[in-house]
C-alpha cells in the first residue's frame, strides 16, 4: 500500500473546529497513529488563524505532534508512547524519525 492509501484525510470547513471533528480526529489517531488534515477555503476565511496557529491548536489539544505542515494541509501523529508497536511498523516507511 502506498502512503496515499493509508492516510485518512479529515477536512475543517466552515464550521471550524467543533467537538465533533476534535473526536474524529481523536479517533482516527487512536487507530492509525498519523492523520492528515486539511483546512478547507471556508475554514481559513472565517477563523481568523494562519495554518501554523491551527497546528498548533490541534496538536495541544489532540496531546499530538506536528510532523509537517505544507499549504493548508498539517500532518499530526501521535507520540511513541501512545501507538502500539503494529503501528508504528506500519507507519515506519513514511514517517522519519527526523521529523
Amino acid at each position: 500500500m502506498s502512503m496515499k492509501e493509508e492516510l485518512i484525510t479529515v477536512r475543517i470547513g466552515k464550521r471550524g473546529i467543533s467537538c465533533g471533528v476534535i473526536r474524529e480526529l481523536r479517533t482516527v489517531l487512536k487507530k492509525r497513529g498519523i492523520v492528515k488534515v486539511k483546512l478547507l477555503k471556508n475554514f481559513r476565511e472565517s477563523s481568523g488563524m494562519n495554518r501554523w496557529e491551527v497546528a498548533k491548536l490541534l496538536s495541544e489539544k489532540l496531546k499530538a505532534k506536528i510532523v509537517e505542515v505544507r499549504g493548508f494541509t498539517v500532518l499530526l501523529k501521535l507520540p511513541e508512547e501512545h501507538t502500539s508497536g503494529r503501528l508504528r511498523s506500519q507507519n515506519r516507511k513514511f514517517l522519519r524519525k527526523d521529523l
